[in-house]
This record gives C-alpha cells, sequence and structure tokens, in this order.
C-alpha cells in the first residue's frame, strides 16, 4: 500500500514536473518572433507578420469601392462599414451606434467617466490603451511612421497619411453643394457650415459664435490674454499650438509643402495654397455687390468694407476709424512719431535703398523690390489685375496712382 502511494505521489510530481517544463516551454514560445528591424517581440507569428506591415508599408488588401488600401484585413473590413454606413454596435445607455466594438466600448467610458488607463510619466489617463501607447509618444519623442517620399516622421499612421496627401494632392472628401474636395473629413465638415451658416461654438463672455473649436479656444484667449504655448528657443508666446508649430518653422527653417508646379517650398499649407492661385488664376472668392473676384477669402472681406463703409479698427488717440488693421497702425506712427524702418545713413524712413537690399522677390519672374508694396503692385503685371477704376472713364488702373492722374486730367479738361 505504502508502495502503491510512493509510486502514486511520483506520478504526480512528475506529471507536475512535466507540466511545469511544458509551460515553461510554452513561456519560451510566446516570446519566440521577433522583429529583425527594431526587435520587438510576438506571442504569434502572424502578429509579427501584422507588425512588419508598419515598416514596410505593404498595403495587400484593397478596397473595391473606392481602392484604399490597408495592412490588415480587419481595417478593410471597418472601413467598408463607411461605404455601407452599417452601425451594428448599439450602447444600450444613450442609444448611440457604432461601425466598430472598439469604438463602442471607448464610448462606454464616457458615461461612466472612467479612464483607466494611466501614463506613468505624467499621470495623466485615457479611455484605451490604444490612446495611452501615442500619448506616450509625446514623452519618448518617438515617431514609427516615417514618409518614404521626404523622410518626415510621425507618432501616428493616420497623421502620416494624412501628411502624403500633401505630396500626392490626394482630396478624398468631396462637398455635395460646391464640388470643393478637402483632404481631410474635419475639413470638410467645417467647410460645409459655411453653406448652412453654422457655428455651434459660441463665446460664453461676448456670445460671438464660432465654425471651430479651435477658433472658440483661440478667440476666448483674446478675453483672457492668455497664450499658454511658449516656443523653447526664443520664448515668445503663442494663444493657440498651431501657431507655436508655424513659428517654431522660423527657426528650423522647415517648409514641408512644395508646390508640384515650380517647386517652391512653404511652411505652411495655407500658403501653398494661395500660391498655387498665381499658376492657375483662381479666383474662389467672388463679391456679390460688384462681382469682383479675389483669391483670398480676407482680400474679399476687406474689399466688402469697401462697399459697406464699415470701419472696424478705431485709433484710440484721435478717435479716427480704418477699414484694415495694417492701416491703423500706420496711422498711429503720426501720432508716436516712429518711423520702423528709420534708417541710420539719412534719416529717412528707407533702409533697404542704401544697403541696395531688394529682399521681396516676384515667385513667378524672380525680379526684386526694395518694398512689400512694390512686389504688389508688380505682380499685377503677371495676373493682369486693375483694381483701380476711374469714376469718370470707366478705365482700370493697376496703380492708384495712375488713376489720380486721369482724374486731374479730366477735371482740367472739363
Amino acid at each position: 500500500m505504502m508502495e502503491n502511494e510512493l509510486c502514486e505521489n511520483k506520478f504526480k510530481s512528475k506529471l507536475q514536473i512535466e507540466s511545469i517544463d511544458f509551460s515553461s516551454d510554452k513561456k519560451k514560445q510566446r516570446t519566440s518572433y521577433h522583429c529583425d528591424i527594431c526587435g520587438k517581440s510576438f506571442s504569434r507569428s502572424e502578429h509579427l507578420e501584422r507588425h512588419t506591415t508598419t515598416h514596410t508599408g505593404e498595403k495587400s488588401y484593397l478596397c473595391d469601392i473606392c481602392g484604399k488600401s490597408f495592412t490588415e484585413s480587419g481595417s478593410l473590413r471597418m472601413h467598408r462599414d463607411i461605404h455601407t454606413g452599417e452601425k451594428p454596435y448599439r450602447c444600450d445607455i444613450c442609444g448611440e451606434s457604432f461601425p466598430q466594438n472598439s469604438h463602442l466600448t471607448r464610448h462606454r467610458h464616457t458615461h461612466k467617466r472612467k479612464r483607466p488607463y494611466h501614463c506613468d510619466i505624467c499621470g495623466q489617463s485615457f479611455y484605451s490603451s490604444s490612446d495611452l501607447t501615442v500619448h506616450k509618444r509625446s514623452h519618448t519623442g518617438e515617431k514609427p511612421y516615417e514618409c518614404e517620399i521626404c523622410g518626415q516622421s510621425f507618432s501616428q499612421s493616420c497623421i502620416l497619411t494624412l501628411h502624403k496627401r500633401i505630396h500626392t494632392g490626394e482630396k478624398p472628401f468631396h462637398c455635395d453643394i460646391c464640388d470643393k474636395s478637402f483632404p481631410r473629413k474635419d475639413c470638410l465638415i467645417i467647410h460645409k457650415r459655411s453653406h448652412t451658416g453654422e457655428k455651434p461654438y459660441p463665446c460664453d463672455i461676448c456670445d460671438k459664435s464660432f465654425l471651430h473649436n479651435s477658433h472658440l479656444t483661440r478667440h476666448r484667449h483674446t478675453h483672457t490674454r492668455e497664450k499658454p504655448y511658449g516656443c523653447d528657443i526664443c520664448g515668445k508666446s503663442f494663444s493657440c499650438c498651431g501657431d507655436l508649430t508655424k513659428h517654431k518653422r522660423t527657426h528650423t527653417g522647415e517648409k514641408p509643402y512644395r508646390c508640384d508646379i515650380c517647386g517652391r517650398s512653404f511652411s505652411q499649407s495655407g500658403q501653398l495654397t494661395f500660391h498655387k492661385r498665381i499658376h492657375t488664376a483662381e479666383r474662389p472668392y467672388h463679391c456679390e455687390i460688384c462681382g469682383k473676384s479675389f483669391s483670398r477669402k480676407g482680400c474679399l472681406m476687406i474689399h466688402k468694407r469697401r462697399h459697406s463703409g464699415d470701419k472696424p479698427y478705431h485709433c484710440d488717440i484721435c478717435g479716427k476709424s480704418f477699414c484694415t488693421n495694417a492701416e491703423l497702425t500706420r496711422h498711429k506712427h503720426v501720432h508716436t512719431g516712429e518711423k520702423p524702418n528709420h534708417c541710420e545713413i539719412c534719416g529717412k524712413s528707407h533702409r533697404h535703398t542704401h544697403k541696395r537690399e531688394r529682399p521681396y522677390h516676384c515667385d513667378i519672374c524672380g525680379q526684386s523690390f526694395y518694398g512689400s508694396s512694390d512686389l504688389t503692385v508688380h505682380k499685377r503685371s503677371h495676373t493682369g489685375e486693375k483694381p483701380y477704376e476711374c469714376e469718370i472713364c470707366g478705365q482700370s488702373f493697376s496703380q492708384q496712382k495712375h488713376n489720380r492722374i486721369t482724374n486731374n486730367i479730366g477735371i482740367k479738361e472739363l
């Protein structure tokens, strides 16, 4: 009997040892798939294969509706829901539906106010582990997604996708009202508000409303005078993060936005958009009063003030009003006696004449000028723009002084 018990115990312990050894082997197997590019380990070979595509950029799963490509079959399935509009995952609390279960899971946390994923560096909390992973890159500086065209790197694959559209010119989101296209869905949503007049973000201080939440955030700083975003190079502060990003490019010289027609590069996407209109002669902003067209929305707004007589910029010294902030700034020099371009050689307000500097260059023909106003007038020789019309004879001119000369001749003849 004792012998049987002894055998049984030995048998049990042997099974336990085998079990331990087996589980130990399994653990070794779980971490046996290593990425030979970055060294990351995976428990399954298919996980390693999926991970490898983040380095190679391979996208073998193609959407047969719009042609978009994906690295995983699951991502393609989720993408197809955009076309079908199917949202099978419904929140049992508020009834909102989602195309993906992960979106529903994240949404449920908004009801519970639960953010279970915490950053061990700064303590910030997140609804999902993927959000935490992306956030941690802001501490580590990791940018694993690289553009193969220009070499710029990004912390998220979705930002790389958006960036690539700068190079390709792809604008997959189309406005069904005016046929205008956009590289991002949120840009289309904001654009549509220009048709509907919707401004869903009101300021609780002055009741002014805005198209976009970021515009409201920036506006609020005008009340508080707060500028929370500081440049770590020169110390200059800004009211919004986007302005700081643009400012930093003045230090780095980075110009990521390149014109595919002439090759010129710009630090801001908006500058590239305006520049391209020189090549295309596009003037999408039209005055409904006189029919005149403009390449920039701001120019149209200033032009409209000529019709309405609106002068929103007031001098706090003499009370005189002006159409533009630049005109007000120039006027204030009359009171202060300030000469912002004071010449130490002759005392006048022009330095470039003595130094032979012509810092303003025409991006069409390369000609250079002493002042920005000279460049503006010169550009009209390329565009054919003649904004100054004589009220006596109806003739148009590229410069206001030509109009004055014609008026004086007409008055003398009368």
